[in-house]
């Protein structure tokens, strides 16, 4: 390991292998870092790659599109004709995303770090970086602990952070007026899943569909989120659940219950009539897991002076699904290419390092605001209101626009001609018609994203003072 490189990415995850392929495919000096063991590359926490594993075609298309890199099988283990969401009595579905795969994430994390040693990044494993070197104000390189606990320092011209939602570089730097160093605890979900073997008793696609993602809305079971069961090969399931802290608690206390995340996973997983006699999978120690993910809009800038925020360290899952590997990996290539140019201009400075804010908010980003208050607006929603809005509020094709984060027309006179009974209905209603409208004022402010730092302050405080009205309109409300 030299002193200094252009450019040093910390974590061989989803988006970290990515910008470090990118980078060095640019003929950048490029030093991947990993925590972990290079069978392990990537890997969350001791429970293993927790996660959903889905991720939509156009995502997976994009980074051959951009980099040359072909995934295949095994690291893309299933193919999903589509994602689709249930309500919580089941009497209604609606398409959320189109087709995808479930990856095998041990096997995709190591190809991905052997693609990067191969486009000539160097690759240390077992380093685990503590935090930035700062100096003038401006992060200069990373510290930390290798394999035998001894210190060590690098220094680039920029940092890639790719080390997840509690990434030890975003919450030490320096002040600089661009970076959130904390994310709020409600713009937070728990998760637990597991990765099973399981026999099918009875066949009923609403609980497992061996060619479609599922989704589950239920507040009970899952309070502000949702449950999943996702296909995988040889006989497998990924299913587990998402729960938000201050709707858990809303509904804790409503029912006089004490649930925690994993007494509900497990009671979600009893409750599937098709899945029996399930039995944890054993490949790579990754069968069973919990962890966190951010379920806002990503960071309104993801760039400081030679600092660059990809993945769940920027919070980029998606505010709705949850589903993070898209987003790294389009963040990924796009870090990559913007720390690889700043650092062969010798110019790393906030300015030069703008054009990655850009290009993530028009590739993918620019609808994220928009997800976020729909979001906050189902949060709101007990079962037998989200139970009658799936039925009579939205057409499959308006839920499906929305879950894109495009925002279609509501015909109002149609939908009063509809059976709108009862004032909580009514006010529901209302209250969808207000979330769209706050959708497209976003829609059309992200649309104006900010193309240089100087027009950035007034930029985000227009954003945050829209999510603000968001937020005190639709306190969680489970049960």
């Amino acid at each position: 390991m030299r002193d200094s490189y252009d450019v040093v990415v910390a974590g061989a995850g989803m988006a970290g292998a990515l910008a470090a392929t990118a980078a060095a495919k640019k003929g950048a000096k490029v030093l991947l870092l990993d925590r972990n063991d290079a069978k392990e590359a990537g890997k969350k926490t001791n429970w293993g790659w927790v996660c959903g594993d889905a991720v939509a075609k156009s995502h997976v298309d994009f980074v051959e599109k951009e980099l040359g890199v072909r995934l295949s099988s095994p690291e893309l283990d299933t193919r999903v004709k589509g994602v689709y969401v249930l309500s919580p009595d089941m009497e209604n579905k609606f398409m959320f995303e189109g087709a995808g795969y479930t990856l095998d994430r041990p096997k995709y994390a190591r190809k991905m770090a052997g693609v990067a040693e191969k486009q000539g990044a160097e690759y240390m494993p077992r380093h685990e970086v503590e935090g930035p070197i700062v100096e003038g104000g401006k992060i200069v390189g990373v510290f930390g602990k290798d394999a035998d606990t001894r210190h060590f320092e690098v220094r680039a011209k920029v940092i890639v952070d790719a080390l997840g939602i509690a990434t030890t570089l975003r919450r030490k730097l320096p002040q600089n007026g661009f970076i959130e160093k904390d994310v709020k605890i409600d713009d937070i979900e728990s998760t637990g899943r597991y990765i099973a073997n399981f026999d099918i008793v009875k066949g009923d696609i609403n609980y497992y569909d061996p060619d479609n993602a599922l989704i589950h809305l239920n507040q009970r079971m899952a309070p502000g989120g949702y449950g999943w069961v996702f296909p995988k090969s040889r006989g497998r399931v990924n299913i587990g659940i998402g729960v938000e802290k201050n709707s858990l608690d809303k509904r804790n206390a409503k029912l006089g219950r004490s649930d925690t995340l994993h007494k509900l996973i497990d009671e979600y997983v009893a409750w599937n009539t098709v899945l029996k006699n399930m039995r944890i999978d054993a490949d790579d120690n990754n069968g069973k897991g919990y962890w966190s993910v951010t379920v806002r809009r990503q960071q309104d800038s993801m760039v400081c002076d030679n600092y660059i925020g990809a993945g769940d360290s920027m919070s980029m899952p998606n505010p709705i699904s949850a589903g993070g590997i898209g987003p790294a990996m389009i963040s990924g290539v796009l870090a990559g290419n913007a720390a690889a140019s700043a650092a062969a201009n010798n110019d790393t400075g906030t300015s030069a390092l703008w054009s990655y804010n850009v290009a993530f908010n028009e590739v993918y980003g620019n609808k994220t605001a928009a997800l976020e208050v729909f979001r906050v607006y189902l949060q709101s929603l007990n079962n037998d209101l989200i139970n009658y809005g799936m039925s009579h509020f939205l057409t499959k094709g308006e839920a499906e626009a929305l879950s894109y984060g495009m925002v279609p027309e509501i015909t109002i006179a149609s939908k009063f001609q509809k059976i709108l009974s009862g004032v909580a209905n009514i006010n529901a209603f209302k209250n969808l018609l207000f979330t769209v409208n706050k959708m497209k004022r976003l829609l059309e402010v992200y649309k104006a994203y900010p193309q240089s730092p100087a027009e950035f302050e007034k930029w985000r405080s227009t954003v945050q003072a829209e999510m603000k009205e968001v937020k005190e309109r639709f306190p969680a409300n489970p049960v």
